[in-house]
């Protein structure tokens, strides 16, 4: 299967990866066919940008095209894969968390391209810095969809579903988690009229740090040291229980992870 002479692609959805995946393969040189949501107003906003057709009932999707790139809910995945009406061209999933093996006879040609940034429509984003992790049913589809990620991205890298699946939970951790994080930062501030965005210095250098230091020496703060008085006064602060709960067990988690540092340096 050469497919460097394939060219015509359909997204199977039209979120937030399947928005900045698409431009970046039109960009590329593909030719977008279609964008399929169940969502007209979705699938008409992606065609729209794409300049492509598009459709709401996945069996009005096109028969004929080379890839089909899978960009939906892990939950609803395996049903639409079940509902396509062709087992043709090569099929492509971008979730973190699913295995390859969701494709396993529904298709003779499959893979996955799983791009690691947190992405948004509303916001531009420059693809081709974000890291692409690729793994195919069979060596030359591997190659083929390594070949595809290279055209899109700078940081291409092989890896298993196994690998994959723990990437993707580290990546809930250092994105999804700290960016709730946030939101109850603003949270706090916003009761006191205060603008969440003077945290901004401080959210920079958190992450800058990260370049030059391993995430468990850069740890500072009342927990890592367990400065109870601070503690107990953080949490006689917040009104909501959920939120005591959760400062408690972090700066907890934090506190043994520190005496452990200490215990094995």
């Amino acid at each position: 299967m050469n497919l460097s002479l394939h060219k015509n692609v359909v997204f199977i959805g039209a979120g937030n990866v399947a928005t900045h995946l698409s431009k970046a393969m039109k960009e590329a040189g593909f030719r977008i066919k279609q964008a399929y949501s169940r969502s007209e107003d979705s699938a008409k906003c992606l065609a729209d940008v794409l300049g492509c057709g598009y459709a709401m009932d996945i069996k009005n999707v096109i028969q004929d095209a080379d890839i089909y790139v899978f960009s939906l809910k892990d939950d609803i995945l395996p049903e639409i894969i079940a509902s396509m009406p062709t087992k043709d061209g090569l099929w492509i999933h971008t979730a973190g968390s699913v295995s390859i093996d969701v494709f396993q006879n529904y298709a003779k040609y499959y893979g996955v391209i799983y791009p690691m940034q947190t992405l948004s429509k509303s916001r531009e984003t420059d693809f081709s810095k974000i890291p692409l992790f690729v793994e195919g049913n069979t060596t030359e589809i591997e190659n083929e969809l390594f070949n595809i990620a290279t055209n899109l991205s700078d940081n291409v890298m092989r890896m298993t579903s196994e690998k994959r699946k723990y990437l993707h939970l580290a990546a809930v951790f250092a994105c999804n988690f700290s960016n709730h994080m946030y939101t109850l930062a603003s949270q706090i501030l916003e009761k006191q009229g205060v603008d969440y965005k003077i945290l901004q210095p401080l959210i920079n250098e958190t992450a800058n740090k990260l370049y030059s230091m391993n995430p468990k020496d850069a740890q500072t703060g009342p927990a890592v040291r367990y400065d109870r008085n601070i503690i107990d006064r953080h949490l006689s602060m917040l009104d909501d229980e959920n939120m005591r709960k959760l400062y408690k067990m972090i700066s907890e988690n934090i506190a043994k992870a520190q005496l452990l540092n200490e215990n094995t340096n």
